[in-house]
């Protein structure tokens, strides 16, 4: 019986051993790997995006004495090729791999200027993308990088390790600010006021007091989304030079800006709604000619704005508005099909014009037209409270869609 058990053991344990072996490469071969590294710069801004084959844990912050971002990450490998495929940029020198805590991937790049993170988030697989990790770093001074130093300013998500972050354990003053910052930040500019009425309606309604009720109305019905901070350039009955507006958005780190107005026309029985995105040169005369006209509001309280000189535009359009115009122009087609469902529209309701508010080089801007007040069908309209509601109701989802849309087509 002894013979038999050696016998048996012999023959077994090595199969045994040679499973374990099996089943431990394979649980190695299925594990999560981040496998590539890309890094994209626009005016002022770098986005890092980590290529993955699954969702992982993390923690991003910055370090000082040499100026570095931390990636410390958790449950996911990390492919040599990471270290090795970022090459050297006007923003980071190098990349770096080591090792954080018992299972933990450490990746440290080292930074040329200084900077801050703006958001930290993972993208969820789609179309021909797996899972990807994004970190948007805006470029700041010396004095706002140290601001931001260290582990209280860790974005991380939930799920990392308690004992390995601190964010959990954060006052609550700069929980507040992490928490308002995970928010879109979107600015309304109910157009004129004070001094400038705008288009007067048939009945001698002022736009002015159109486009507030309206931006009150959008603005109600956008913070009912946890996801957004809503702002507007004015809340009461003042003039508010156009470049003041941009500024505005600016100030506010604004994700978005809507500028709202109401027209009029020499043709009564012209109606309908439209939506501007800026483009130096009109896609008509009447789009030129409007442009024009809302443009002059500067000059109303005795401001007059000079203009940069065409070789400036040109330059800053270019290379500062690149980007923007473009996601512009993907908010303004969302605006065109949710506003369609809703009311009735201009043919051609997506138009270009020199519009001066929407000129924020790194802010997405949309002029929204709501329809004409010299149309005395139209104008009744707008000064109902159901009808603005119904608007607002249809920019929300249009707004919706458009960060939606940001947050997966828009990572390279």
């Amino acid at each position: 019986m002894f013979r038999i058990f050696q016998t048996f053991r012999s023959c077994i344990l090595p199969i045994f051993i040679c499973a374990a072996v099996l089943f431990w490469n394979i649980g190695q071969a299925v594990a999560g790997q981040i496998s590539g590294l890309r890094i994209g710069q626009g005016i002022g801004t770098v986005r890092i995006v980590f290529d993955a084959d699954s969702k992982f844990d993390y923690k991003v912050f910055l370090l000082k004495d040499p100026n570095r971002l931390v990636v410390d990450t958790q449950n996911i490998e990390v492919s040599p090729q990471v270290e090795k495929g970022c090459e050297p940029n006007s923003f980071v020198s190098s990349v770096r791999l080591g090792t954080t805590g018992v299972d933990g991937v450490r990746v440290v790049f080292d930074l040329q200027k200084p900077a801050i993170v703006k958001k930290a988030f993972m993208l969820a697989p789609q179309s021909k993308f797996s899972w990807r990790f994004v970190i948007d770093l805006e470029v700041a001074t010396e004095r706002e990088f140290a601001a931001h130093v260290g582990n209280d300013h860790a974005f991380s998500n939930d799920s990392y390790d308690s004992n390995k972050t601190s964010v959990k354990n954060v006052s609550s003053s700069k929980a507040s600010i992490s928490q308002s910052k995970s928010k879109k930040v979107i600015v309304l500019d109910p157009g004129h006021g004070g001094v400038d009425p705008g288009a007067i309606g048939v009945s001698g309604v002022y736009e002015k007091n159109i486009t507030l009720a309206m931006a009150r109305e959008l603005k109600e019905v956008l913070e009912k989304d946890s996801n957004y901070k809503v702002y507007l350039t004015r809340n009461r009955d003042v003039f508010i030079p156009l470049r003041d507006r941009v500024k505005i958005a600016r100030r506010y780190e604004a994700d978005l800006f809507l500028s709202i107005h109401a027209d009029s026309a020499a043709n009564k029985r012209a109606t309908g709604l439209s939506v501007y995105t800026l483009s130096e040169k009109a896609s008509d005369k009447e789009a030129a000619a409007l442009a024009e006209k809302e443009n002059k509001a500067d000059i109303v309280a005795g401001l007059n704005f000079a203009e940069h000189s065409k070789e400036v535009s040109d330059v800053l359009l270019n290379l500062a508005q690149r980007e923007t115009l473009n996601r512009s122009s993907e908010f303004a087609t969302f605006m065109v099909q949710e506003m369609r469902k809703s009311t009735h529209t201009l043919d051609n309701t997506h138009r270009f014009a020199g519009f001066a508010v929407l000129k924020a080089p790194d802010v997405p801007s949309v002029l929204m037209e709501l329809g004409y007040l010299s149309n005395r069908q139209e104008e009744k309209l707008l000064k109902q409270k159901s009808y603005r509601k119904k608007l607002a109701i249809s920019a929300s989802k249009a707004i919706d869609k458009y960060f939606d849309n940001m947050e997966h087509a828009s990572v390279f």
